[in-house]
């Protein structure tokens, strides 16, 4: 079952052209424009540049960051967001958006599934070195 994942509306005042300054992301977004500059880093977002070297983003810079935070709740690390959203085209449509959200959708089950196994190992009253040094086999 696939879950649509609106956009959020853009800033009050869009930027000429549809570009929007990391203090712009920053503000939609809802992090601090150091947070931004950090997705960028690892690919999270992409920017492109000006003649004066400063950092453009289109318009699903903000949504990208909302759902990469939700990503990082689920236990994603950056890098695993990154790759998630690397076949994302520039304007991610909500076919897009809701095969983000299967993917998320299966990465959480397995890690909750995943944790309950190991709740139930911890519950045996085993020793847990025991239980730990059986997790390599």
């Amino acid at each position: 079952m696939a879950i649509t994942t609106p956009r959020p509306a853009p800033p009050a005042a869009v930027p000429a052209g549809g570009e929007f300054t990391v203090s712009d992301v920053a503000a939609e977004s809802g992090v601090a424009p150091s947070a931004v500059r950090f997705y960028e880093k690892y690919g999270v977002i992409t920017a492109v540049r000006t003649s004066g070297n400063q950092r453009r983003f289109d318009e699903s810079a903000a949504c990208r960051i909302q759902i990469a935070k939700l990503a990082q709740g689920v236990g994603l690390t950056v890098r695993e967001i990154a790759d998630l959203f690397a076949d994302l085209p520039a304007n991610p449509e909500i076919d897009d958006w809701d095969r983000i959200a299967d993917q998320l959708i299966a990465e959480a089950e397995g890690r909750v599934a995943q944790l309950k196994a190991f709740l139930a190992e911890i519950r045996t009253g085993d020793k847990l070195c025991d239980i730990g040094a059986n997790l390599n086999t």
